[in-house]
């Protein structure tokens, strides 16, 4: 992927990795469009920022309808990334949670492929195209506190991998960004941890690895590589009780 001179549109955006990324691109030279559900915190970032936003539920495929029909409409969109997600606790013991598994699943897994799946046409006809998903370091080694995110960060990466295989021989490149625990308020708003990633380290690195490394299937930070090479490591069960005993 190049890292100045497209068209990039962000499903979700609005804070986080994903507005921080934002940012980053933008400084790049990239025209930057995010979405949220919020159309007053897009219109207060778009005037502290200068980064366009577009009202967008992925969790109803209506309305990524018509945020597709409006963007294109009026930008040559050439990346698509897929940052729209939820993180929240579960007790699986309390049937109360699947309610809470259901949205995580609908807007995690669902609305990443609700997305890619309106936007893939067009970005085919465009110049240097990508898709990047975006994982976790826990679809590798799971969090017992998120069970859902978990699976839905796994069922991504697996998903990916599919996308990417079937788009092979295109001119259409896919990208999986799989972040570490980093400091900001996804975990059901829950202050973040000091011991996470710092924001603006994740973001460094993943912009400066994306710059050495354009063709490359996954961008992984380094602080990232003990959740995601623990399986191949034969250390998946001592990363796991690590993982676990730290919350």
């Amino acid at each position: 992927m190049k890292t100045t001179g497209n068209t990039i549109f962000m499903t979700g955006g609005t804070s986080g990795i994903g507005l921080e990324l934002a940012r980053r691109f933008r400084d790049l030279g990239n025209t930057v469009i995010i979405s949220g559900r919020r159309k007053d915190l897009l219109d207060q970032i778009a005037l502290e920022d200068a980064i366009e936003g577009v009202v967008l539920d992925v969790a109803d495929p209506a309305s990524i309808a018509a945020a597709y029909a409006d963007v294109t409409a009026r930008h040559p969109v050439n990346v698509l990334i897929t940052m729209a997600g939820i993180m929240q606790p579960e007790n699986l013991q309390d049937p109360a949670h699947l309610a809470t598994a259901e949205a995580t699943i609908d807007i995690n897994l669902l609305g990443t492929i609700r997305s890619i799946t309106t936007f893939l046409p067009h970005l085919q006809q465009q110049p240097d195209p990508v898709i990047m998903t975006v994982s976790s370091g826990l679809a590798f080694v799971p969090l017992a506190l998120t069970p859902t995110y978990n699976a839905t960060k796994a069922a991504i990466h697996s998903y990916t991998q599919s996308l990417r295989l079937q788009l092979a021989g295109t001119n259409l490149q896919v990208i999986e960004l799989v972040p570490p625990a980093v400091q900001t308020n996804l975990l059901g708003g829950a202050a973040p941890d000091p011991t996470w990633m710092p924001l603006d380290d994740f973001t460094n690195e993943s912009i400066t690895l994306l710059q050495q490394h354009p063709n490359a299937d996954e961008i992984l930070v380094n602080r990232v590589h003990f959740l995601r090479a623990a399986e191949r490591e034969s250390r998946h069960e001592a990363a796991v009780t690590a993982l676990n005993s730290a919350h």
